[in-house]
């Protein structure tokens, strides 16, 4: 599955690692993705997306629905 915010689109960056001595190799950076119960479109959906977009609003959570209790008699 791609590393790839549902709600922005902002995916892994790339670069290098550089040492002391300037040896250089491959690395990326990840975008910090969390699992939402969110609404899309009216209905309660589980997405993947960035911290960012939780933070900054862009993510309705989903209200979680009441358990319902059962009586015992």
């Amino acid at each position: 599955m791609a590393r790839v915010c549902d709600i922005c689109g902002k995916g892994p960056q790339f670069g290098n690692n550089i040492s002391h001595a300037n040896n250089v190799t491959k690395r990326r950076w990840n975008v910090n993705l969390r699992p939402v119960k969110a609404m899309v479109k009216g209905v309660s959906k589980r997405i993947r997306a960035c911290t960012s977009c939780i933070r900054s609003g862009k993510v309705t959570k989903a209200v979680p629905r009441a358990k319902a209790t059962a009586k015992a008699s």
